[in-house]
């Protein structure tokens, strides 16, 4: 393979899954790889990582890790000094911290190239102080580092360039709210290409429903099941995490799409659940067009947000007042390619656009790691 194009392996190590891309040249998909979570998937993964390695040119290694505290803002390059450093900040996202770090390790092992650690929280590092302090003492903030971080960073940034190159305009005359709308969600708001405002918080915990976490909560309930109610810290953590959002709503494990199907049918607990859902995305929404000062473009992506037309469609109506609206043709047949789903002449453009996290990781490793160990192949 000497003389090849080096390509790039993107590893999303999440707290379900893990899902390995290689990109070589022009962001050309070369190989896809889906494994189950880790730590039982530990074994698979070794093997497909030995594959990869053994099929193609891979010259660089990009990791997505959700957290990089106060001081990772920026992607960069993984040593054993890093990696002692995500492990402290472990507790701040546990469910995808430690999947992330196994990826690490094991990769780091099969292929002796650079490795680049891209984090979810560093889009956000360039949130305003107004959004991201927390009026709570300030002996805490400077202690302990509490601030409001924001999360699915690499998502966004995607969905906000993708959709000015969709719109034929530049990203930085744009106001975008981007909805990453999967099992966890959250909104950003974009202006001039850079993230103002975003719904999650110091944890990816915060902000929307979510499939099994509650979203934003009343502190003061959180103290009083532990104090009053006598629930255990232990217990708190696993119910907020796993055992809330939709699921709790809906008292059973469902998509929205099921959901739907189940409110159509008169199931009042799954109508609930849409509607706390929507009702808080809604709310969402609005609260990051009041930080831009303006809507130009509302754009979802993930899972939900790419292949859920009726939400779409929904949340479009109850967003009219800020010119949002979708051609019903177009929404109903978004979801195989990315798409603007609005009607001509909408004061907001609506889009549908595809997560594709691997090709910001792909991009930061070309980046950071070009002429380190051979020439990385750049996107054209």
């Amino acid at each position: 393979m000497t003389g090849q194009p080096l390509a790039v392996l993107a590893v999303n190590a999440g707290s379900t899954s893990v899902k390995l891309r290689v990109l070589g040249p022009g962001d050309r998909l070369l190989a896809s790889r889906d494994l189950g979570a880790l730590p039982g998937s530990g074994p698979a993964l070794d093997t497909t990582l030995a594959e990869l390695r053994d099929r193609f040119a891979i010259g660089a290694v990009a990791h997505r890790v959700v957290h990089g505290g106060p001081v990772r803002t920026a992607p960069a390059l993984v040593d054993d000094e890093l990696l002692a450093e995500l492990g402290r900040l472990h507790g701040l996202a546990p469910s995808h911290t430690a999947p992330a770090l196994q990826a690490l390790r094991a990769a780091r092992a099969v292929l002796p190239v650079p490795h680049v650690a891209c984090f979810d929280t560093a889009f956000h590092a360039t949130l305003p102080a107004a959004a991201a302090t927390y009026a709570i003492p300030l002996r805490w903030r400077e202690r302990y580092g509490l601030r409001r971080y924001g999360f699915h960073g690499l998502s966004h940034a995607y969905a906000a360039r993708r959709a000015a190159t969709l719109l034929g305009a530049d990203l930085a005359k744009l106001r975008l709210v981007t909805c990453h709308l999967g099992g966890g969600a959250s909104l950003a708001a974009v202006r001039d290409g850079r993230s103002v405002d975003t719904t999650m918080g110091f944890t990816p915990l915060d902000g929307l429903v979510m499939a099994t976490r509650s979203g934003s909560v009343d502190p003061g309930l959180v103290l009083w099941l532990a104090r009053e109610a006598g629930v255990g810290l232990d217990e708190l953590a696993d119910s907020l995490e796993h055992e809330s959002g939709l699921l709790a709503l809906a008292g059973r494990p469902a998509t929205l799409d099921e959901l739907y199907d189940s409110a159509d049918a008169g199931d009042d607990r799954a109508q609930l659940a849409v509607d706390v859902y929507l009702h808080r995305l809604i709310a969402g929404v609005a609260a990051m067009t009041a930080s831009l000062g303006g809507l130009d473009a509302l754009v979802f992506t993930g899972g939900v947000g790419e292949h859920e037309p009726r939400l779409r469609h929904e949340a479009a109506e109850r967003l009219r007042y800020l010119g949002v609206e979708v051609d019903p043709v177009l929404n109903a047949n978004a979801g195989g390619t990315d798409a603007v789903v609005s009607p001509d002449g909408a004061t907001s453009a609506v889009l549908v656009v595809h997560s594709r996290e691997d090709l910001e990781l792909a991009r930061a490793a070309r980046q950071l790691a070009t002429g380190m160990e051979g020439r990385i192949s750049s996107a054209t």
